[in-house]
């Protein structure tokens, strides 16, 4: 599996939140506590919003903790919204077209979890995606395959209803495959001004996902320190730090949305 951050508020450098926890991602790219397995590392990315009408990415094969250019981008690139996520495959190739996250138009996209029997149903799950929106396809992930389903299904228009069909279209296709294999997520979307968290299984096994909230948030000596306020809001695969008071966990079958710091979670029901 894989682990991930996205980051709302007033602008951060990302070194801010990606190296100087005690349980930074890149940490938890060579040793995650919460994760199926612990190590991610087959890749990561980032994903960022600036001056442009639509978000950078920058996306690398190398493990997180052995790349002096993440270090070198994240000691610069300062953003009030962005992405950053460590890869653990599993099963497809590891490319820099296959790590997260992934855009299209306004939008980015990263993932945690598996497609149960993605290898079986690609083909016919790919012939689903619009052509309108499968040229954008570069990779060969479960994640990117659902990712621009759900671009094709109205994200655009309305982002829960648009998860909710393509959830149902991929598990109606296992059904028909007959899979037993699970169907785990948590993903993060945003469209540059809101980002939205989901947490969602078919056998209520979902991956680990946690949100803080303040002011302004900053490393000092390994725990990540929040302000009073509602500025910031941090949805993470776990937590930075030691500090559970900070952190508050997103119930199975749950969908957070961040506007800002102001967050609300809600029952996400297929």
């Amino acid at each position: 599996m894989c682990r991930w951050l996205a980051y709302s508020g007033p602008p951060v450098l990302f070194e801010e939140l990606l190296f100087k926890p005690e349980n930074s991602l890149i940490r938890q790219s060579l040793s995650a506590s919460k994760g199926i397995v612990p190590t991610n590392g087959d890749g990561f990315g980032l994903g960022w919003y600036g001056t442009q009408n639509f978000p950078g990415i920058f996306r690398d094969t190398l493990p997180a903790w052995n790349d002096a250019n993440l270090l070198s981008l994240s000691e610069q690139i300062c953003s009030q919204l962005f992405f950053a996520h460590v890869r653990a495959s599993t099963g497809t190739s590891t490319s820099r077209e296959n790590c997260h996250p992934f855009r299209w138009g306004r939008f980015l996209f990263m993932h945690n979890g598996q497609v149960g029997g993605y290898h079986l149903l690609r083909r016919e799950l790919e012939q689903m995606i619009p052509a309108s929106v499968y040229n954008v396809r570069g990779g060969t992930t479960d994640s990117e395959a659902f990712f621009l389903l759900a671009c094709g299904n109205g994200l655009e228009l309305d982002v829960q209803e648009a998860l909710k069909k393509t959830i149902s279209q991929v598990l109606e296709l296992m059904t028909k495959f007959g899979i037993d294999e699970p169907f785990r997520m948590t993903a993060a979307i945003s469209d540059g001004d809101r980002i939205y968290g989901l947490r969602y299984s078919n056998d209520d096994q979902s991956p680990t996902l946690y949100y803080g909230t303040g002011g302004t948030v900053h490393a000092k000596d390994g725990d990540v320190v929040f302000s009073e306020g509602n500025s910031v809001a941090l949805i993470l695969s776990e937590p930075l730090d030691d500090q559970l008071e900070d952190w508050v966990e997103i119930p199975e079958g749950h969908i957070l949305e961040a506007n800002g710091g102001i967050v609300s979670v809600s029952p996400f029901q297929v």
